[in-house]
């Protein structure tokens, strides 16, 4: 890499740059447009360059201002980011001469060959959060959308076939992909606005509309596995959830976009029912990786091997998820119910480990033993609990600045470094929402 004094800092194509307007990380134009909100940008503006951390304080439903790490620093979250679209992104061919990008699975020769729908939705909410100081942000976003589009379910082509170029598994959706890629969608169009060669907003609404007929329980308003799922199937059905697809972010952010907030609040608090009944039955707060019943008061953990394992029952690597997922709401949305269910958990974790990050375990029953294998430090688990002490207080100052100093330059594999960095977006306060910055 190069650098030029009193010149933009470019890298290679496809990484990380800054704008030659340092000061505000946009360039201009003569071309107005608005976002869906009525914000006036130019064609060429990012509305809500990185950094955002002078701008951003969370504020908590409680009155209270949530802390940050001690040690925070944008140029982390930089080269986290450097790292991580280095050796994850991938470009995927052309379309209609455009080109497309896919999130790769992992480092390995049979893992890069693999995409996941979960991985091109990280991917675009990392990119619309790094625009700005990432030159190629936008295109880098559009190619990763694109191929999405390319890959369509078999169920509903809305939706995207969750795991690619693999067909043994069903070409068919999962819920959790299709969820971060419309949030991304929708924060495209605030950063962007939606009168370029792809209209975010018109297309979060599609994507959205796809997510709303196809994986929602019809009576239960729970988000369901994925659109192959059948409303009242024995085994998978509508009251069958992972507890980290939860996303009440996102669901805040579609009816908002939509118009439709009667019907996502309901998601919304049908989704916070079931955590609150689980979280009644166990002191750790604590969630299991899939949660099984036939209403919202019978909602329990799922037994063992109910879909993917052994610890199908557990806070294993579905769940660990869970603290980024509430607390993010809690931190964007201020909303009392995350708030009170995200400190449950940072709470219980921090006593547990009697206060040294580093014994954060890879998993726990949620009675709060630690798995078998579980033994490691891992920032799939830490860097989430980081997002939770954010809501604590000075009581877990300490606590916070611990995981955060374990997690902030940690690299493992895909998922690992994904989840880390998202939540390193939220803990240097360079993650925002639909409701962060005035309308």
């Amino acid at each position: 890499m190069k650098k030029y004094t009193n010149l933009c800092l470019l890298v290679a194509a496809g990484s990380l740059a800054t704008a030659c307007n340092s000061g505000s990380g946009s360039s201009t134009s003569s071309t107005n447009q608005l976002n869906s909100s009525g914000n006036s940008l130019t064609a060429t503006t990012v509305a809500h360059p990185f950094p955002q951390s002078a701008k951003i304080t969370y504020k908590l439903s409680d009155g209270t201002t949530a802390i940050y790490p001690a040690a925070r620093k944008d140029s982390d979250v930089e080269a986290f980011y450097t790292y991580w679209k280095s050796t994850y992104v991938a470009a995927a061919g052309m379309v209609n001469g455009n080109q497309l990008y896919r999130v790769k699975f992992g480092k390995s020769t049979s893992e890069a060959a693999q995409t996941v729908s979960e991985g091109q939705g990280y991917g675009m909410l990392i990119t619309v959060m790094m625009a700005g100081k990432d030159l190629t942000a936008q295109t880098t976003f559009d190619g990763l959308f694109r191929y999405a589009r390319a890959n369509p379910s078999v169920n509903d082509s809305r939706l995207m076939d969750w795991h690619q170029p693999d067909h043994s598994d069903g070409d068919d959706s999962a819920f959790d992909g299709d969820a971060d890629i419309a949030l991304a969608l929708v924060l495209a169009d605030q950063q962007w606005g939606s009168t370029g060669t792809i209209n975010y907003a018109q297309e979060a609404k599609n994507m959205i509309a796809g997510i709303s007929a196809s994986t929602i329980g019809k009576t239960s308003y729970l988000p369901m596995l994925g659109d192959w799922t059948e409303q009242n199937g024995k085994k998978y059905n509508q009251w069958t959830p992972r507890s980290s697809d939860f996303m009440l972010d996102n669901f805040k952010a579609y009816g908002f976009i939509t118009g439709n907030t009667a019907y996502w609040n309901t998601v919304v608090q049908n989704s916070h029912s079931v955590i609150d009944t689980i979280q009644a039955k166990y002191t750790t707060g604590l969630l299991p990786d899939f949660i099984t019943g036939t209403s919202l008061s019978t909602v329990t953990p799922a037994k063992a091997n109910f879909l993917e394992g052994s610890t199908d029952d557990d806070y294993s690597y579905n769940a660990g998820r869970d603290p980024w997922r509430l607390g993010v709401d809690a931190l964007l949305n201020n909303d009392a119910k995350s708030l009170s269910e995200t400190r449950k958990m940072s709470t219980w974790i921090q006593s547990s480990s009697g206060g040294n990050a580093q014994k954060i375990y890879a998993g726990y029953t949620l009675t709060g033993t630690k798995l078998s294998g579980s033994n490691y430090f891992t920032a799939f688990f830490a860097a989430p609990f980081g997002v939770a002490a954010m809501t604590g207080g000075a009581g877990q100052q300490k606590w916070l600045n611990d995981i955060y100093n374990g997690v902030k330059t940690l690299h493992e594999g895909y998922y690992e470094d994904s989840v880390n960095l998202l939540s390193l977006l939220i803990m240097t306060g360079n993650y925002w929402g639909v409701n962060t910055f005035p309308k």
